[in-house]
């Protein structure tokens, strides 16, 4: 067992334009912020996204470097829709792939078990099939003979999430409410990498806390990113909620502005900016 620690940008230099990247939580809550600022700091671009979105894609897609989405919805929540990913999608920036919420959690599922796809209910009767003609269906071979969608499994190249602890072996601790599918995503992906709040022994991670809060495995992790607030401006319960005032920052101001106030810099000038924008 090694150790598997390293910088955000160390992670992002293992990433290469082209690839489908997976991005974990859910809307503006528990993004791998931190990763996504790094990612955005590099080269990479021209990526296939897939991601319960929310401001990784709004920034990923105003900066252009979105070459296809796969989402089931991109929002920052208390904003209902992401401004940014709006803009870059009316402009036709990139191709748009939208299932519904159970279609997209199952294909994880199928990537994650390294199943070509996995039968599943939703979407059948909506819109959902229409918009996306090439989806498949498949008919039970049992007595009932029902007909399923069959959801195409989300394969990644690489995942990124956040956590609110990690050990440096790549064990993934969530505090909060919600797993957001987090592990899914690491699962489904060839390589993996974990942001954390903070990098805990192993021991520690479950001294004040249940065993099943251990949501990542570390088999599934390549690299692990110790980056205090990384989640910010989005909410990481229980550590800190969500920044609202930054937030309507970001959603209120031009992107070139906001990035060239923001994003401009590394992790401490994004912090001291940030820190002025609220």
């Amino acid at each position: 067992m090694s150790d598997k620690t390293m910088t955000a940008d160390e992670a992002v230099s293992r990433l290469s334009s082209g690839m489908t990247l997976g991005i974990g939580g859910w809307g503006s809550r528990r993004k791998p912020m931190a990763l996504v600022r790094a990612l955005l700091r590099s080269e990479v671009t021209d990526l296939t996204v897939v991601s319960y979105g929310g401001p990784d894609v709004g920034m990923l897609a105003a900066a252009g470097r979105i070459r296809e989405l796969v989402t089931a919805f991109v929002t920052l929540d208390s904003i209902p829709l992401e401004p940014h990913y709006r803009a870059a999608r009316e402009h036709g920036a990139f191709a748009l792939t939208e299932v519904d919420e159970a279609m997209f959690m199952w294909g994880l599922h199928a990537a994650a078990n390294r199943l070509p796809f996995l039968p599943v209910r939703a979407g059948l009767g909506s819109d959902v099939m229409r918009v996306n003609p090439g989806l498949r269906t498949v008919t039970s071979p049992y007595e009932d003979g029902e007909t399923f969608v069959a959801m195409p499994a989300l394969r990644l190249d690489a995942a990124l999430v956040h956590m609110n602890r990690a050990d440096r072996l790549g064990n993934g601790q969530y505090l909060g409410p919600d797993p957001y599918f987090d592990d899914l995503f690491c699962e489904a992906a060839d390589t993996a990498y974990v942001s954390c709040e903070r990098i805990v022994d192993t021991a520690e991670l479950t001294k004040a806390a249940a065993p099943q809060t251990l949501l990542v495995k570390r088999h599934t992790v390549t690299g692990v990113v110790e980056a205090p607030n990384g989640a910010h401006f989005t909410s990481c319960a229980p550590d800190y909620g969500r920044d609202e005032a930054f937030q309507k920052t970001y959603a209120t101001t031009p992107w070139p502005q906001f990035a060239a106030r923001f994003l401009a810099g590394d992790e401490q000038a994004y912090r001291s900016a940030a820190g002025e924008g609220t």
